[in-house]
């Protein structure tokens, strides 16, 4: 039998409400309820539970994205679940789509190697906090860099505090002193050995990992494949990834041939080379090594965050190693898993249409400003008319604040976010601040902007 669901919703969407739930043509019978609030965003828990006396035989309820209270509470009155839908009515579709077809983003297959690249010129509290900022956002391994002529006399106390903190930790040189104060030291891995420094691996029980003698050479890894193998020991291949006109196609070419040379050895892609040394954003940029190594079987990249633009990689590439990992589980493209990765720009940005705005622009009594944006531009409107521009400036002489700092404050700030998020193809939802995916800078303001709107700068709430 096909699930019942009841729609509870606002005065003003109900009509839209009704619209893409008949597009849908869903596979369940529905109802919409409209609550006696002109704006569903007013509509509260509480509210529902005093007011709706009738479910109508519904397998469950879904409320407006934006309505406040306690769920838990409702389901229990009810004796049914209920759910918030999406905040915007346009992502019904979506939604139902999604919860038919939810990803487990929970799991993933390649290990995150963050490296700390001035380790030797901080001290070990600082390595320490470092460490505690990368793996908050993922990583899996702490990599100690090391640099060429560089003293590191505290290399060993570094490697110590870390494992007495609880972290796994790689030792990154290429110098036979380092790695082996490493290694000697408690260090997990190795980064990297050569055929003439694999001597190292037996004197220290840290995993190897293998990177070509002579660059780009393949064949000089064999031998270093052959020795650890008799001995069984654990190892990983590194080919090197190199940057854009310095080698970058030739050594994806490489990475993919050693693969298929090598089907089961474990190997790691350098994916800092790319971050790291190309000025673009660079969350599409792991995406796309992600999926490299998604289909390539890479299960170890070495991720770094030195450059200014690329202070979110580690970020980012915990959730593309999440998103790829899901979309190869279930054979499916990488779109429609997660947002995260969409710092930029947005799946669907403007929801309505100009006429569409228009048409709920008509609807309004009140003067509150209601702001939406179109790929037509930026739209404000009340009671008194609508007006459209793509520069905010263009619109201050028409809103008759001059005299009201407040509310030029409040309106300015919010048409500022339009304007961005018209030009760049974003989703502009009044009240809320602009998403930026995992690029954003951490958790969301603690300011209540209600605390700057004054009486009639946006939604009030009109109870019927």
């Amino acid at each position: 039998m096909s699930e019942k669901i009841l729609f509870i919703t606002g005065r003003l969407a109900e009509k839209q409400v009704r619209q893409v739930l008949e597009k849908m043509q869903p596979d369940f019978f529905y109802k919409v309820h409209v609550m006696g609030v002109t704006v569903a965003a007013l509509i509260t828990a509480e509210m529902i539970a005093r007011r709706l006396s009738d479910t109508g035989g519904a397998d469950r309820i879904v409320i407006p994205g934006r309505c406040r209270g306690d769920l838990d509470m409702l389901s229990k009155h009810f004796g049914i679940p209920v759910e918030r839908g999406p905040e915007e009515i346009k992502d019904l579709p979506q939604h139902f789509g999604m919860a038919a077809h939810h990803y487990d983003l929970s799991q993933y297959q390649t290990k995150i190697f963050a490296e700390i690249t001035d380790a030797p010129n901080i001290g070990v509290d600082a390595v320490v906090e470092r460490a505690h900022y990368y793996k908050a956002n993922g990583a899996d391994v702490i990599d100690i860099g090391c640099l060429p002529g560089t003293p590191f006399p505290h290399l060993a106390d570094c490697i110590e505090t870390l494992k007495q903190e609880g972290f796994t930790v790689s030792i990154d040189s290429l110098e036979d002193a380092d790695l082996l104060a490493g290694g000697r030291a408690g260090a997990d891995y190795l980064l990297s050995l050569t055929n003439k420094s694999l001597w190292i691996a037996d004197e220290v029980a840290a995993t190897p990992i293998l990177i070509p003698e002579t660059h780009g050479d393949l064949a000089t890894l064999d031998r270093a494949i052959e020795t650890l193998s008799a001995k069984n020991r654990a190892f990983i291949v590194d080919p090197i990834l190199d940057p854009i006109h310095f080698g970058f196609t030739e050594s994806i070419v490489r990475n993919y041939r050693f693969r298929q040379r090598y089907p089961d050895i474990e190997m790691m892609m350098g994916v800092g080379n790319l971050t790291e040394l190309t000025h673009a954003d660079t969350s599409g940029i792991n995406a796309v090594l992600l999926g490299i190594c998604s289909e390539l079987n890479i299960n170890h990249i070495l991720a770094t965050e030195v450059s200014k633009h690329a202070r979110r990689a580690i970020k980012e590439a915990d959730v593309a190693r999440r998103v790829m990992h899901a979309a190869k589980q279930h054979n499916t493209l990488p779109k429609h898993i997660s947002p995260d990765l969409m710092t930029v720009h947005e799946t669907a940005p403007f929801l309505n249409s100009r006429e569409e705005i228009e048409s709920l622009a008509g609807q309004i009594k009140d003067p509150s400003y209601r702001i939406q944006v179109s790929s037509d531009g930026i739209h404000i409107f009340n009671r008194d008319g609508l007006h459209t521009a793509t520069d905010p400036f263009d619109l201050y002489p028409k809103l008759q604040v001059e005299s009201d700092g407040g509310h030029a404050f409040y309106l300015g700030v919010e048409l500022a976010r339009a304007e961005i998020a018209w030009q760049l193809g974003k989703r502009f939802t009044q009240d809320q601040p602009l998403s930026w995916g995992c690029a954003g800078q951490g958790p969301e303001p603690t300011v209540d902007l209600h605390t700057f709107k004054p009486a009639g700068s946006t939604l009030k709430k009109h109870d019927g």
